[in-house]
């Protein structure tokens, strides 16, 4: 297991696992990128169940484009598959569609989980839990499990990049109230 500690207090894991991938044990890679950030729970939790909050998140390193004529959601429904472009930077296009199925939202433990995929990332398992520490912040923590064959690695590499920086991009989210739930 790899770890690593940003200055934005953002720690990062990677462990190799096995995985069920199309009836076969593959060989994957579990990235936990975990911090803390000074928001209350609640409003965490309402910003998170948007997808304004991670067009927000993600800026500067991925755009996400709804395929849908509609756009996205005001919020994400449990059971629902989202298709989106994705550009690296805003310009590289990346993965062709990327497939976003909510499986879970709950509200009592403060978690989404999602099942994702595109012809680069065959598996992209997320997890994001939250839990209150005290003084009006929470112990933010995404799991994602990550198999994309020969290029595990490199996706893994990506992503570990990727989340440490949506949870800065957190921190901003909380030092500047910003809400995106309403």
């Amino acid at each position: 297991m790899k770890q690593g500690v940003s200055k934005d207090n953002a720690i990062a894991t990677i462990e190799k696992v096995y995985i069920e991938y199309n009836g076969h044990s593959v060989r994957a890679r579990r990235l936990t990128v975990s911090s803390i950030i000074p928001i209350k729970i609640d409003k965490a939790w309402e910003n998170l169940q948007t997808p304004k909050l991670l067009q927000f998140v993600a800026k500067g390193m991925i755009t996400f484009k709804s395929i849908n004529e509609e756009g996205f959601p005001h919020k994400w429904e449990k059971g629902k598959t989202y298709g989106v472009k994705m550009r690296i930077f805003g310009i590289i296009p990346f993965g062709g569609t990327h497939f976003i199925n909510i499986a879970e939202i709950n509200s009592s433990n403060y978690r989404i989980s999602t099942k994702e995929w595109d012809s680069s990332a065959k598996v992209w398992n997320h997890n994001v839990q939250m839990k209150t520490i005290g003084n009006d912040s929470i112990q933010y923590v995404d799991s994602i499990e990550i198999y994309g064959g020969f290029m595990t690695g490199f996706i893994t590499a990506f992503a570990k990049y990727f989340y440490k920086h949506r949870q800065k991009r957190w921190q901003i989210v909380a030092n500047e109230s910003l809400e995106f739930g309403k």
